[in-house]
């Protein structure tokens, strides 16, 4: 997927943004939300990416997914990989126009147990020459 170069005033307005965001992860409220999610293995993120020119930080868009494959991380359209769960294993999340939307998902490798029972059994690795 290619990403355009944000415009200074977005960056700065995303900045403020990552900012605020590393700033509220130490009030009391946060803390508290991510102690009652760590019950689940659960964590927090900042959903963001990067501008293939120049690294800088971007927000993630509503319609773009951060993916990894082969130990590497893409952004692909929200649509290609929704779709997909027999593939990808989402494992970010974020509240979007009021409900919980997939952000983040690892390309897997599936495989039948003994009572033919499909799981997950491994990240996908890219193959060695």
């Amino acid at each position: 997927m290619t990403v355009t170069n944000s415009s200074q005033g977005n960056y700065r307005n995303f900045l403020t943004a990552l900012r605020a965001a590393h700033d509220a992860i130490y009030l009391p409220e946060i803390q508290e939300m991510l102690c009652r999610l760590s019950a689940y293995n659960l964590g927090i993120f900042f959903p963001h990416m990067h501008d293939q020119e120049t690294g800088e930080f971007e927000a993630l868009p509503d319609d773009v997914m951060q993916v990894e494959s082969g130990l590497e991380v893409s952004f692909q359209h929200m649509e290609e990989i929704e779709n997909q769960e027999n593939r990808f294993l989402r494992v970010g999340w974020c509240w979007r126009a009021g409900e919980t939307k997939p952000v983040a998902a690892c390309e897997m490798v599936r495989e039948a147990d003994e009572e033919d029972m499909e799981q997950y059994t491994q990240h996908k690795i890219p193959k060695k020459d």
